[in-house]
């Protein structure tokens, strides 16, 4: 009897030690955040259906259909849950825009068309103060000016951008560009427009150096409608990363191109057709904003009609030649207003399935273009709901999957964003598909939108019921390797 006791008692205490060892070694059945009872779209899988999703560790780590248990829980009954929107145009690299851009639903802003005269620096100054993630090419523009020795690389005007550069002015200045990409440079930004003196020789060697770091794009510029050779531009665009290798996107489609808009699309698909990475983009707005600085050349000459179409943006007063010479002087945005540029137009632009979404968006201490503010609010509400352009899922892609995998050979990171997959990045947005819509308009460009109810970044909600929240830094780097 005392060894049958004695033998129970072992073989119990053997059972209880491996139930507490393996409670111990387990991982919680209690995630750090779930999502429940939304519709989860995802663009890659083409998943549609109403789902439960877990997070851990910033990390979608659970999709089911069973119920799922969270510290933090977010019903999303009624509403999508769909991957954060990734802007691979945001020129404003604040965090007044984060606010503003999270707002409209997205979890990354990459400032590519532009970009930056000092990587390290740029990162330096965002790491752990960053609502949303972040990243930059490096400026072409700016190491222009500096290579030509005219004062601070952040001013490129003058000589710098109009005369050619010497054969060693080049080599010098793909030097200093191979430099920003070893420094983890996203890409190499090329603004034609703002360069004119840049020769077709010159360029085709910025894409050289961007072709030496595998996926690296080069995003460029064309000089715009007033130049009759914006077309070859885009020969030279096209033909530059067909010799090289090295990905290239031509900017915003609808404001370059307008009305011709349908020929760029037609030149893309062909060359893609025959292997060469190319890409481009388009807003939903027919009237565009640049700085009066960037636009002032020749505007001596200019007819007076001209001017009407140009709005002071912080006031909304329509310039004249008089007020155009006196805001000339003290610098700031400008609306330019394209009367022949039609929403019928811009409507073909922006569901064509080669463009991807991207705000261009501009924000100087509350003054700016809606664009900055509405996006991608705009395109669910106005482009998918009301106008039926696109479906749901393929405007989703336009502003997630298309622009991650843009990305991916470059930064492989970015395989984890732009998806609603276990294992991806928890970057996601909740919104009702029913109510979405922009709000912001050329007098109140900050004006958030409706209809977008929770954002996560990396996990952390930085979007609460409509509204953004402040004092947290979810946001990380989207970065190339550093050597």
């Amino acid at each position: 009897m005392i060894s049958w006791r004695l033998g129970t008692c072992f073989q119990l205490s053997a059972v209880v030690l491996i139930l507490l060892l393996s409670a111990a070694f387990s991982p919680s059945t209690e995630y750090d955040l779930v999502v429940l009872n939304g519709r989860v779209m995802d663009p890659e899988t083409g998943l549609d259906a109403i789902r439960n999703v877990a997070v851990r560790n910033g990390r979608i780590v659970s999709i089911s259909v069973e119920p799922l248990s969270g510290r933090v829980t977010i019903d999303a009954k009624g509403f999508v849950v769909a991957p954060g929107f990734i802007d691979l145009h945001q020129h404003s690299q604040t965090s007044e825009a984060y606010l503003v851009k999270a707002r409209d639903g997205v979890t990354t802003a990459l400032e590519m068309e532009e970009g930056v005269s000092d990587i390290d620096q740029f990162y330096q100054e965002r790491e752990g103060r960053a609502l949303i993630n972040f990243g930059a090419t490096i400026g072409h523009e700016y190491l222009r000016a500096a290579v030509a020795e005219l004062g601070h690389p952040n001013a490129p005007a003058g000589d710098a951008a109009h005369r050619s550069l010497t054969a060693a002015e080049v080599g010098e200045l793909h030097c200093r560009i191979e430099h920003g990409l070893s420094r983890g440079a996203v890409g190499v930004g090329v603004l034609l427009m703002d360069t004119p003196g840049a020769t077709p020789t010159e360029i085709l060697d910025m894409f050289r150096a961007a072709a030496r770091f595998k996926g690296a794009p080069v995003h460029i510029h064309v000089r715009g409608l007033e130049e009759p050779q914006y077309g070859l531009e885009t020969d030279e665009a096209i033909t530059d990363s067909l010799i090289t290798g090295a990905p290239v996107q031509i900017v915003h489609a609808n404001s370059s191109y307008q009305e011709d808009a349908p020929q760029l699309l037609s030149m893309i698909e062909a060359a893609r057709a025959h292997g060469v990475q190319v890409t481009t983009e388009a807003y939903p707005y027919t009237d565009s904003m640049v700085s009066i600085g960037e636009a002032s050349e020749g505007w001596e000459k200019w007819p007076d009609e001209k001017f009407q179409q140009l709005e002071w943006a912080a006031t909304g007063e329509r310039l004249t030649r008089e007020s155009f010479g006196k805001y000339r002087q003290r610098g700031g945005l400008m609306i330019v207003h394209h009367p022949s540029f039609t929403e019928e137009q811009l409507l073909s632009t922006v569901a064509s399935p080669l463009t991807m979404i991207a705000s261009d968006g501009i924000l100087k201490d509350g003054v700016g273009h809606p664009r900055v503010a509405g996006t991608y609010s705009r395109v669910l509400g106005r482009y998918v709901r009301e106008q039926k352009a696109l479906t749901l899922m393929e405007g989703l892609r336009k502003m997630t999957l298309m622009p991650a995998q843009h990305l991916e050979a470059r930064v492989p990171a970015m395989k984890q964003k732009g998806r609603v997959q276990t294992g991806a990045d928890a970057d996601l947005v909740i919104f009702n598909p029913e109510t979405v819509l922009d709000q912001a308009t050329y007098r109140e460009p900050t004006r958030p939108p409706i209809g977008i109810e929770y954002v996560l970044v990396n996990g952390i909600i930085a979007v609460n019921r409509g509204m953004a929240k402040q004092g947290i830094f979810p946001g990380r780097a989207v970065r190339g390797a550093v050597n």
